[in-house]
């Protein structure tokens, strides 16, 4: 990235970023930030810490998202955990992207980012008895740093979220190695489809670990986040210009023509429904439909269920939360020594 095109980004900031500042402002200060009612429909909200867990750093803005949220208003950003999957299966090559992501943010000014962790463990398998008991943990890192942030900031009424966008594979590990972790952590998964009866666990994401799936909707206090929506509209290529000229610009600035265009596929959602309120604006009660079977390729199904101990977020709308990603990355608060 040259000179002069950071500079252009930088003089055509301008009103937008000045107007879009005042609106953000001015919807924080009406919260209030004291109550232990969660904001909007979900049980968590910008006010949690969230350790956020994937694979690979350049098919969308979950990173981004979550490193700006944690630098204007939360939520505070405690652990990035890094794994692999069926796309994505070099450790090495995501964890040197997530990385080069957390330099970058820091070298722009922003604070609250963690060292990103290698999370190394195969999906779980069914055990013979279908029991989650007679499972073997993995035991891995990503399991560990999950007990560890519970352990050090979990409270009765403001839990530590989990926030995925890939397997659930870590999650369910954490579990088999102590249940009680159940009581301290709150899990939002960006994952699966709506239906007519609920939601499927499946593509994206809840087809890389069923077994996992099973255990963290049967165990944990689970949100599953099925609103997608276009993240081509996030930085599009007009928008580009407006990037702060600094090492966290330039890296969204190189990352934009490499997003994917799904856009039934997006797993910045899951940081989105934690922490803008507004984002999920229908958001159904749901039960497990039945167990995994021994080789199955997707996760169980939820159903409807008004008294279900799980949530389905299925409309959504990321207006809130692209106008505070570009106010927090446009601030100079923001990047403030």
């Amino acid at each position: 990235m040259n000179a002069s095109s950071s500079s252009n980004r930088s003089a055509a900031r301008g009103v937008t970023a000045l107007v879009v500042a005042v609106a953000g402002i001015g919807c924080m200060e009406t919260r209030d930030l004291g109550s232990t009612v969660p904001h909007g429909l979900l049980p968590v909200d910008e006010r949690n810490p969230i350790v956020l867990m994937n694979d690979n750093a350049f098919d969308n803005w979950q990173g981004e998202y979550a490193i700006l949220f944690a630098n204007g208003g939360g939520p505070n950003l405690v652990g990035i955990v890094v794994n692999t999957s069926g796309p994505w299966p070099d450790i090495n090559a995501n964890v040197a992207g997530w990385r080069a992501m957390v330099a970058a943010a820091r070298g722009g000014g922003l604070r609250n980012v963690p060292d990103p962790i290698a999370s190394i463990g195969p999906p779980l398998t069914r055990p013979g008895d279908g029991q989650f008991a007679s499972t073997p943990p993995n035991r891995s890192e990503g399991a560990r740093a999950i007990l560890d942030a519970a352990a050090r900031l979990s409270l009765p009424y403001r839990p530590l979220v989990v926030v995925t966008g890939g397997r659930l594979t870590d999650v369910a590990d954490a579990y088999l190695m102590d249940p009680t972790i159940t009581d301290r952590v709150v899990v939002v998964s960006s994952l699966g489809t709506a239906t007519s009866s609920g939601a499927a666990m499946g593509a994206p994401n809840g087809e890389m670990d069923p077994w996992a799936d099973a255990i963290v909707t049967a165990r944990y206090r689970f949100v599953q986040v099925s609103a997608f929506y276009d993240q081509l509209s996030d930085v599009p290529g007009s928008r580009v210009p407006e990037l702060p000229s600094n090492p966290f610009g330039d890296w969204i600035a190189a990352k934009q023509p490499n997003i994917w265009n799904l856009p039934q596929s997006a797993d910045q959602v899951a940081v989105m429904a934690v922490g803008t309120p507004t984002f999920a604006v229908a958001v159904e009660r749901v039960s497990v439909a039945a167990l995994v079977a021994r080789g199955a390729t997707t996760g169980p199904d939820l159903v409807a269920d008004p008294n279900g101990p799980a949530w389905l977020v299925t409309q959504s709308t990321s207006v809130v939360a692209v106008q505070r990603f570009w106010q927090i990355l446009g601030s100079p608060a923001t990047t403030a020594p």
